[in-house]
């Protein structure tokens, strides 16, 4: 029985060691902060780049596709690379969270440094001096106006936005069936979604959104 026990923990141990095994391979840049290495979907760890299609304005006021920029930026500098990373989690879409390395430089610490990513502060602070000193020397993003990337993606999300620019208020219909309305500016507007298969729907007025039957988020 001891036989088998110290075999079963052995091989639990050999299991472990190969799941947290360096990925190694070529790079293949999918976006500011998503690279293929070897095969392997890697999401750099830490760090937080602006998404392909995100727009940015210059301070003279021009909107431009910086999240192009971004990618173009990080193609650049790793397309077709050697690249070792060192797994550290998976993310629900099932990429491996990692810190990749060239020439033994991390390339999560380059991009924030550069101003091509931000520091993702909400999943690690490695690179929160990084992003300040990138911050203060206007570098890469830092000298433009854009949204998180976290918060732009949210916008994105089906029924988050508005198509008509003039109906802006939010029906929403809860998990106990209550019917509630948000405003623009409320705490939970930007995170609220409608489901029009579900009788949830957009208002041009709160007079309609009452009359309908709707009444105001108290936050």
């Amino acid at each position: 029985m001891l036989r088998i026990c110290s075999w079963f923990v052995l091989m639990l141990a050999l299991a472990t060691s190969v799941s947290a095994a360096d990925v190694t391979g070529t790079v293949r840049v999918v976006d500011g902060d998503t690279l293929d290495v070897g095969g392997t979907r890697i999401r750099l760890h830490g760090i937080d780049a602006p998404e392909r299609d995100q727009p940015c304005t210059t301070l003279s006021g021009q909107n431009w596709s910086c999240g192009d920029w971004v990618t173009q930026q990080v193609r650049d500098r790793y397309e077709g690379r050697l690249a070792r990373c060192e797994p550290l989690d998976t993310d629900r879409y099932g990429r491996v969270v990692a810190r990749c390395f060239v020439a033994e430089a991390d390339i999560g610490q380059v991009l924030v440094r550069e101003g091509f990513a931000y520091a993702y502060r909400k999943y690690s602070y490695d690179y929160d001096l990084d992003e300040k000193a990138a911050y203060v020397a206007d570098r890469g993003i830092h000298g433009f106006v854009l949204q998180s990337p976290a918060r732009y993606r949210l916008t994105r999300i089906k029924g988050r936005t508005a198509q008509d620019p003039n109906c802006q208020i939010k029906g929403n219909i809860n998990a106990k069936g209550a019917r509630i309305y948000h405003l623009p500016g409320q705490e939970f507007y930007t995170r609220t979604g409608i489901r029009p298969e579900n009788g949830e729907r957009w208002f041009c007025s709160e007079a309609q959104a009452r009359a309908s039957g709707w009444r105001r988020a108290r936050r």
